[in-house]
């Protein structure tokens, strides 16, 4: 079997990753699986040439469009990814010996692209020797193209968060987006405790600490071997969460007993949450339309001894009328979205989405609210969650369905969810920058007898 390289490897991937419109992560793990013996070095440069490749290539291709004669558009896209890793090992790394990115960059266009080589050999050591001279646009005088160059992010997106966040936030997000997140895990009560997961985890060679947020939360500190292999994973102990994302599971506050639904459940994650808050007793169903995604959300229940998750296929925005109505006293909607509060952990879905996608999410997202509004009981509460941070998908999805549903209230989240991840309007919001999570909004909206709103 062939060594792993890294530097090739990464150009395959990132190149991939663009024709194909696919997540890094699962293709980068299917890679690694299929190279069981590659050294743990070598899968660490793999993985941060991949994903900082991908999350800076607006700033690669700003220095690439320095040197180049010509437009940087119009090199194929393996050879412009050969240069952008290249790049990448020059520009935003310390510990890779400058002759290794240049040489190994030749080596491998003279192998794909012979006679670019001489163009790959120049130009990289053309920006070498003239790194002191490159400046970026200037931050303080034109946030948005410093934002979109440096940072690199869609100008559209820029835009649009500076309107509404203004420019240093902004700026702040946009940095916190390209740095590299913490590897997150939850506890799956009904098997185990915090304590006792980080005892374990010290065991299996790594270090762990509680979450800041989630009383479910646990941080990996030290990678000992590859994480997605851990034993407790496998074994249904714990599960690969984000801290925000385990928070909407306690603005549910689901107690044992109820009727629960799982509105747009996807893999389930969530849903196994819930049944642990729930101490398996009472009923959670599981609604999705993605017979592949449901059916993961049934291993992933069997795995972790959520037994009172029930998993129906459906179309959420089609389940009023259909015996549901009325007969929930929770209802959990954490809906598609855009998904933008992610990009640090998949900094591919800020080049695959549009403005035009939040749009289109939005209209969807009051469909769904108003169907899992038809589902609660009077006295239910319905949450409404994004791992978004637009305000057409966030709040102004809220106050219309609000405006529509005057019977409805918004409620301000109680514990375990922290003040500073509620707004003063009550929503729960959390972010990269600020909080180092992932960006996620939520809204607890319960339902009261049918009437004039309250005065």
């Amino acid at each position: 079997m062939k060594p792993l390289d890294p530097r090739r490897a990464a150009v395959d991937l990132v190149t991939r990753v663009e024709d194909t419109r696919a997540f890094l992560e699962p293709l980068l793990a299917a890679f690694l699986e299929r190279a069981p013996a590659a050294r743990d070095e070598d899968r660490g440069l793999l993985t941060e040439l991949a994903y900082g490749t991908l999350r800076l290539r607006n700033r690669l291709d700003w220095i690439l469009d320095r040197f180049l004669r010509g437009n940087a558009a119009t090199l194929d896209p393996g050879l412009r990814n050969i240069l952008r890793v290249a790049l990448y090992q020059l520009f935003c790394m310390d510990r890779v010996p400058s002759y290794a990115a240049v040489n190994e960059a030749v080596k491998l266009a003279k192998r794909r692209y012979p006679g670019r080589d001489a163009l790959v050999n120049g130009l990289l050591r053309n920006a070498l020797r003239q790194s002191a001279e490159l400046s970026f646009p200037d931050r303080e005088n034109d946030p948005v193209e410093f934002a979109v160059r440096y940072h690199s992010h869609p100008r559209w997106l820029v835009k649009q968060w500076i309107d509404e966040y203004g420019p240093v936030e902004t700026l702040e997000l946009c940095e916190a987006n390209n740095r590299t997140p913490p590897f997150t895990l939850r506890v799956n009560r009904l098997k185990i405790t915090v304590e006792e997961a980080i005892r374990s985890l010290s065991n299996e060679g790594f270090g762990a600490a509680a979450g800041r947020w989630s009383p479910d939360g646990v941080i990996l500190e030290r990678r000992g071997v590859s994480p997605r292999k851990l034993s407790l994973l496998e074994e249904g102990y714990l599960q690969v969460q984000d801290e925000a994302s385990q928070i909407v599971s306690f603005l549910a506050a689901p107690r044992p007993g109820e009727r629960v639904l799982d509105l747009c459940s996807g893999v389930g994650i969530k849903a196994t949450h819930l049944a642990a808050l729930m101490e398996n007793r009472g009923t959670i169903v599981a609604v999705d339309r993605n017979k592949r995604k449901l059916e993961s959300g049934r291993v992933r229940a069997r795995i972790m001894g959520a037994t009172i998750i029930e998993h129906r296929l459906a179309d959420a925005v089609e389940l009023p009328g259909s015996g549901f109505s009325g007969s929930f006293d929770r209802v959990l909607l954490d809906a598609p979205c855009s998904g933008l509060g992610t990009v640090r952990r998949k900094p591919e879905i800020r080049w695959f989405t549009g403005e035009g996608d939040i749009e289109e999410a939005a209209v969807l997202q009051g469909r769904l609210l108003r169907a899992g509004a038809d589902c609660l009981k009077t006295g239910g509460v319905l949450i409404y969650a994004t791992c978004a941070m637009s305000r057409r998908e966030n709040e102004d999805v809220v106050r219309t369905f609000l405006d529509e549903h005057p019977f409805f209230e918004l409620r301000r989240p109680g514990p375990p969810v922290h003040d500073v991840m509620i707004d003063d309007e009550g929503f729960f919001r959390t972010s990269p920058h600020r909080h180092e999570t992932d960006g996620f909004f939520g809204a607890v909206l319960a339902k009261r007898e049918p009437g004039p709103a309250a005065g």
